[in-house]
């Protein structure tokens, strides 16, 4: 039934381990009405607590725990939980507080509902060829149709396609997409393994796991990835690892419902 419904739609390690204060953008109704706009194909509405998908299936918004640790923010979320921190696009790039790494909590049978077990072979059946700037380098990456995220990276390699020479380095080869793994140093599933992921200009890139903390076991915020690059891929809909704490600049996601 799960796959059916996929291909329908493609036709159509250290934590810090205090007390996380939430900072939740809007009441709990407005953010299950931007989950229900960001992803309209598999959502229908929502009552009380719950999401209600297209399907029947209600899945809780809101797992009622408050105070979470944040490690237990990242490996035991519920959907509320996703916006602990805003997401705030635009040019800047400045050092994100501790712990904040909006986009980096994911609740798990949220995504694998949405876009399949990738362990299990379902979101092999949903990759379509995306042309990767076809100017300037015109190779085929694999993304999921699902939700059009293949679409909208067509997009942002349209328009990156037309920026100036100097940031050719930063844009291809691109560094990979789909990959069914874990995240480095834990057991969660990589936004890879649902295919909604892209990570480029590896050589140019920071990950705080690479970096060596201060006195006080913080990690100080680096960034290389130009501003522009940035802006074009959060314009449909990608949210930029640049922008964590834990920072990872070379990656970028399809999670719509961070940017409304």
């Amino acid at each position: 039934m799960l796959m059916h419904i996929l291909t329908r739609f493609c036709l159509v390690a250290i934590f810090s381990v205090s007390r996380v204060t939430l900072s939740y953008a809007a009441s709990d109704d407005a953010l299950m009405e931007r989950m229900i706009n960001s992803y309209p194909e598999f959502l229908a509405g929502h009552e009380g607590n719950e999401l209600i998908w297209k399907d029947g299936t209600r899945m809780p918004f809101d797992d009622g725990k408050r105070g979470k640790e944040f490690e237990t923010l990242l490996n035991a979320p519920s959907i509320r939980d996703m916006f602990y921190a805003p997401y705030i696009p635009g040019k800047s790039a400045t050092a994100p507080g501790i712990n904040i790494d909006p986009g980096r909590v994911r609740y798990q049978p949220f995504f694998l509902k949405m876009y399949g077990d990738c362990r299990k072979g379902e979101t092999a059946r949903t990759l379509v060829d995306v042309v990767w700037l076809p100017k300037k380098w015109g190779k085929k990456i694999r993304m999921t149709c699902i939700n059009g995220v293949a679409a909208q990276l067509a997009k942002v390699s349209h328009e990156l396609d037309q920026l100036p020479t100097k940031y050719d380095s930063y844009l291809f080869p691109p560094a990979g997409t789909v990959n069914c793994r874990v995240i480095e140093g834990t057991k969660r599933l990589s936004a890879h393994g649902s295919a909604t992921a892209i990570d480029i200009a590896q050589q140019h890139s920071d990950y705080w796991r690479w970096a060596k903390p201060d006195s006080k076991g913080r990690y100080p915020y680096r960034n290389h990835i130009p501003a522009e690059i940035v802006e074009i891929f959060e314009k449909h809909g990608f949210i930029w690892g640049g922008r964590w704490y834990h920072y990872d600049t070379m990656h970028f996601e399809y999670r719509p419902e961070l940017l409304k």
